[in-house]
């Protein structure tokens, strides 16, 4: 390792981090530390970023070798470990207050140099746990690099430790990223979003203080301090969904509301992003997971798991479905996100599956079914292995996540409390897009015969959702998932995928129908020119807009002509898992 004598970034640096991080290098202020062969390990990073989010991870490892040795020493438990010693051991809790008085004073100077000085939000807090406990080593790690030997006690006693890993007089750079690589420019996932309603902490804090002050619960003429503005309570949360096809991260605010908890937690989007990974890609065919598969979606995850720490998530959960649910060697990828994120993964059962999916769109829609429709909404989570039929009684007063009831055939819910819609029926299928696109629709684009097998199986497959799930209770349908909102975005005819448009629309059963003719009978090229398409569902789509024209149409039919519509929702299992961990 080499200490910077120029620490200003240069074109190449920034290349090299995006390439690095997989996606684009943001406010890079300085390199804070580099590799023996000139490479970034540590990116110094403005505390206010251009998207006006208070960043504290002031130092930001970068490098994926010495990333993830420091991923599977957290996962080992050394974190525990370290806090445990800072109550006991008063030489090492003193040396680690001064460390954390060394970041923030550190803090201050890239501040001043990137111009973003004076981030009242985070005034008095470093990063990491700092002063009191340990919560990231990747935090104290990129301190030590940065601020050299002796500085953080802590950051230095993990480097010792993945010593056989990494070290700071070995170059590692080699196979670590791809060094050919277009650098990323732009994030090609549909699903980013920063911040609900584009505002940012501060301009959330403001409002919260105005409105306080208009209710007459705050006292105008005392000044807040810094950092201690009336916001609801609140704690950040991380969901991560791993499907067949995709893998998708939430990061979000849950806020129990100025009440004390007792309305309905609700979710301050920080950050959303999908990525396609294909972990499902062959596993009907060999029922096992491929290695190609298992390592696109264990990059995927570490690149969130440092997302995950950059927000400063208190909670994760990460609920795996479908494919590593079938699989001969579930627990080889169990083990695989295990090292790299820390936490335990859940692979659950199809009727937990589609009870998280029920509570994720329903916490948006169900008012308005409550006041309009009369009766139970179905709610259709459609993925790239299997499908999820959940049938709800929902409420105009939505309080919490659900808990489906399992004397009904319900299921085991997800944790948090019991209150919410009541489940009285959920079925998880073995038909999603990419299961029936390698099983039917193999030409492009997908000839007359290899539609109507497809189309024959999906019909019998909702004989039997039909013969177990009253479909024609449904007052009303809600479809979930990226097959749902591309045949809703292509309906509606966008120029871009609009997630605040796509989100609510509701679309009559021959429309649906319509457009799902038009996306089958599209080449793959064609398909691939659509502004609004993903480069990940361009293949699988044709699959996915024939069984969700399906489904609404048996639907309509089951209820007599009681349901012509059905609508998009943006929210979904992703949600649902985030909420999941209010309590």
């Amino acid at each position: 390792m080499t200490q910077n004598p120029d620490r200003t970034p240069t074109q190449q640096d920034l290349d090299t981090i995006s390439r690095q991080l997989n996606r684009p290098a943001r406010d890079v202020a300085e390199i804070g530390a580099r590799c023996v062969c000139g490479n970034p390990l540590v990116a110094t990073t403005a505390p206010r970023l251009s998207n006006g989010i208070p960043f504290p991870t002031t130092f930001y490892l970068t490098h994926p070798v010495l990333t993830a040795a420091v991923s599977r020493l957290e996962a080992a438990g050394t974190m525990a470990e370290m806090t445990e010693r800072l109550g006991r051991d008063e030489d090492l809790a003193s040396r680690y207050r001064g460390a954390h008085e060394a970041y923030l004073a550190e803090r201050d100077r890239v501040g001043r140099v990137a111009g973003t000085d004076g981030v009242p939000e985070i005034t008095g807090i470093s990063a990491g746990g700092m002063p009191e406990r340990v919560k990231c080593l990747h935090v104290l790690v990129g301190h030590s690099l940065a601020a050299g030997p002796g500085v953080n006690p802590l950051g230095d006693e993990a480097l010792d430790l993945v010593r056989g890993e990494w070290d700071a007089e070995t170059c590692r750079c080699a196979g670590a990223w791809d060094q050919e690589a277009p650098v990323p420019h732009k994030d090609l996932s549909r699903h980013v979003k920063r911040l609900a309603g584009e505002r940012n902490p501060v301009q959330v804090a403001e409002a919260a203080v105005t409105e306080s002050e208009a209710d007459g619960e705050a006292d105008s003429s005392a000044e807040p301090e810094p950092g201690t503005e009336a916001v609801p309570e609140a704690r950040t949360v991380a969901a991560i969904d791993c499907g067949t096809n995709s893998i998708r991260l939430l990061v979000a605010r849950l806020e129990t509301g100025p009440d004390g908890g007792q309305g309905s937690p609700q979710l301050v989007d920080l950050h959303r992003e999908m990525r396609v990974v294909r972990l499902g890609e062959g596993v009907d065919a060999t029922g096992r997971l491929s290695e190609t598969a298992m390592e696109r979606t264990f990059a995927a995850t570490e690149d969130y798991a440092a997302v995950i720490r950059e927000l400063g998530a208190e909670s994760v959960r990460f609920v795996a479905t479908s494919a590593s649910r079938d699989a001969a060697n579930a627990a080889d990828f169990t083990a695989g996100i295990r090292d790299r994120l820390g936490v335990e993964p859940e692979v659950v059962s199809g009727e937990e599956e589609a009870a998280l999916s029920f509570a994720g769109a329903a916490s948006v829609l169900s008012p308005r079914f409550a006041r309009e429709a009369g009766g139970p909404v179905l709610v259709v989570d459609l993925g790239g292995g299997s499908t999820e039929f959940v049938l709800g009684a929902v409420q105009a007063d939505m309080t919490g996540p659900l808990r489906p009831d399992s004397a009904q055939g319900g299921g085991t819910g997800p944790r948090g409390p019991a209150s919410g819609p009541a489940v009285t029926h959920s079925l998880s299928v073995p038909m999603g897009c990419v299961r029936f696109t390698e099983r039917h629709l193999r030409s492009d684009p997908p000839t007359e015969a290899e539609i109507s097998s497809a189309a024959e199986q999906i019909e019998a497959v909702l004989d039997e959702v039909e013969a177990r799930v009253p479909l024609g209770e449904a007052a009303g349908v809600v479809g979930v998932a990226g097959s749902v909102t591309t045949v809703t975005a292509a309906a509606l005819g966008l120029t871009a995928y609009r997630p605040d448009v796509i989100h609510g629309a509701e679309l009559d059963v021959d429309v649906i129908a319509d457009t799902a003719g038009r996306l089958l009978a599209a080449t793959r090229a064609e398909r691939a020119e659509l502004p609004y398409m993903h480069p990940g569902r361009v293949d699988v789509i044709g699959a996915g807009a024939l069984i969700w024209s399906m489904i609404v149409r048996r639907v309509a039919q089951a209820g007599g002509g009681s349901v012509t519509t059905a609508t998009a929702s943006e929210h979904d299992i992703l949600d649902g898992i985030a909420l999941s961990q209010a309590g």
